[in-house]
């Protein structure tokens, strides 16, 4: 069993994010430490990019703060290692094509292994075109992980079946972002992707507190949750990790719940 297949084993998963270098490094090893003080069952890491497409304000903005601040990829890799030292929970990446690519998609995913990075996910890479990044993951034993979102509808069973990891299901259609309801249809959804995926489905996109996190997790495998943490980020800078452990834990009690 995998690493992140170990994250979803006999209970709802949890699955907080925060953007690498937001406000810096530091605070960011800090925060990590802090989800999984709190019961984190995996954490996504996002490794800031200049034009991330599928963000909404709020990551859009600690974007920009982590790269005025001087982040970069290498940084993070190095960053990732040092984490690793104490940090048992799987971590994933989320970022964009355009990181891996320039960076080089093998000597990417290798460094991936090297630091002990267990899965990959790139937002901006539809199905159609997995199999630049699928194979060389797979090579090297890092999941990536794919996304379905409301308008996936007749390639959900062909996106479900091959997906490895976890399966990311995207809750509302635009970018990320905290939302005050989340209408999609998910029961329909989720029905679909359990006919064909022999993996867990966690849902994000738009989950902000309690309530959503404990409807989420009730229908799927788990919650994702990104800009409600990075808002909290935001507010408090190097400040921020007992606020976000606080969080974090309050949002893992009422995944449990579910």
């Amino acid at each position: 069993m995998s690493k992140i297949a170990q994250a979803f084993a006999g209970k709802k998963a949890f699955i907080p994010f925060v953007t690498c270098g937001d406000p810096d490094l530091e605070t960011t090893a800090n925060i990590v430490r802090a989800m999984e003080e709190a019961g984190a069952d995996l954490i996504e890491l996002g490794i800031p990019f200049s034009d991330p497409t599928a963000e909404g304000p709020v990551i859009q903005a600690a974007n920009v703060r982590a790269l005025s601040g001087g982040v970069t990829t290498d940084k993070i890799f190095a960053f990732v290692k040092e984490l690793r030292k104490d940090v048992k929970v799987p971590l994933v990446f989320m970022t964009y094509a355009n990181v891996v690519y320039s960076y080089g998609t093998e000597r990417f995913v290798k460094r991936c292994v090297e630091v002990g990075i267990d899965g990959i996910i790139l937002p901006d890479v539809p199905y159609e075109e997995k199999e630049e990044f699928a194979p060389t993951c797979r090579a090297q034993g890092v999941d990536f992980i794919s996304l379905i979102a409301p308008t996936s509808e007749d390639r959900i069973a062909m996106i479900a079946s091959e997906a490895e990891g976890f399966l990311y299901i995207v809750s509302s259609l635009g970018v990320t972002g905290t939302r005050s309801e989340i209408k999609t249809d998910l029961g329909a959804i989720m029905e679909q992707v359990r006919k064909s995926a022999k993996v867990p489905c966690a849902i994000g996109f738009g989950i902000s507190n309690p309530e959503q996190a404990t409807r989420m997790a009730a229908v799927s495998d788990g919650a994702i949750v990104g800009s409600a943490i990075v808002r909290i980020i935001a507010e408090h800078g190097r400040e921020a990790a007992p606020y976000v452990k606080e969080y974090v834990k309050a949002m893992k009690d009422a995944v449990s719940k579910a």
